[in-house]
């Protein structure tokens, strides 16, 4: 059985964004802005990657899907911050439409025999629990008997936290919510042509019987200036953390209150785009 997991990492794809733009020129010019690129790779870095780096079971492969004219600077930054994590890959993936584009990326690693598979999908600026894959890998022994006649299953994880990140640290609040696309994983049949990207992650549970866990907390989803979600949490609602809830960040999900407080006054490294 292999564990998957998929990054769109600023992927110029054809659709995908709910912002428009008339050719896959706009859409890298708007994507690798320099500015925008600071705020994505300030999230990964203090968020997303340290979750991953901290995964109590080692045994999983995580894909970080780039476009092929990410700026250099760029592309090397990502390197670099990726290298320690062997679970990483970064692949560079042609413009195509995003949901074909990261089924190829998928099917491509699992390779010509598809193995079964559990496969998830993180934002770049999301996190999950440091026993996210140790729990799905349990779950999918736990029920295999009940998935025997079952082509798919979907496990899901409903609680965690809406997160906006700042040179104040972490603000916070507790959430409970339904088929996110962090906190989720689907496992998929030997030879099975689909993916978990072929599905909306809000309609899983319409196409697959789906296990839905209430606890533990499994995931921190972020909110920012660039998000391309429009489910946002109103802004009187988060709060900075308490020691507790600091303590309780850095035993869930490897993420510490303190590097973001550094990270996000850090002032931005002028460099060249291309």
């Amino acid at each position: 059985m292999r564990i998957i997991g998929l990054c769109r990492f600023s992927y110029p794809a054809l659709g995908g964004f709910k912002r428009m733009h008339d050719s896959i020129a706009e859409r890298e010019a708007y994507l690798y802005n320099p500015e925008r690129m600071e705020l994505r790779f300030r999230h990964f870095e203090t968020l997303t990657l340290p979750s991953i780096q901290a995964q109590q079971d080692e045994d999983f492969t995580f894909l970080i899907m780039i476009g092929e004219n990410m700026p250099r600077p760029d592309l090397e930054r990502l390197q670099d911050l990726v290298a320690p994590v062997p679970q990483i890959k970064i692949v560079h993936t042609p413009v195509m439409k995003h949901r074909h584009a990261a089924q190829m990326v998928i099917l491509s690693e699992l390779g010509e025999d598809r193995p079964e598979s559990i496969q998830f999908r993180l934002d770049d600026d999301d996190a999950v629990g440091v026993d996210f894959v140790r729990l799905i890998r349990r779950r999918a022994h736990q029920t295999a008997r009940m998935r025997k006649n079952w082509r798919n299953m979907v496990f899901e994880f409903k609680q965690g936290y809406s997160v906006k990140l700042s040179s104040e640290g972490i603000r916070a609040h507790p959430v409970k919510t339904n088929f996110l696309s962090c906190g989720l994983a689907a496992m998929f049949r030997p030879e099975d042509k689909f993916t978990i990207m072929n599905y909306g992650h809000h309609k899983l549970h319409q196409t697959m019987p789906t296990m839905v866990e209430p606890e533990p907390t499994m995931y921190l989803r972020a909110f920012h200036d660039d998000n391309d979600s429009r489910d946002r949490v109103k802004e009187d609602q988060l709060q900075l953390l308490s020691p507790k809830t600091s303590q309780l960040f850095k035993d869930r999900f490897n993420v510490d209150d303190d590097q973001v407080r550094s990270v996000f006054s850090a002032p931005v490294a002028p460099r060249e785009t291309k």
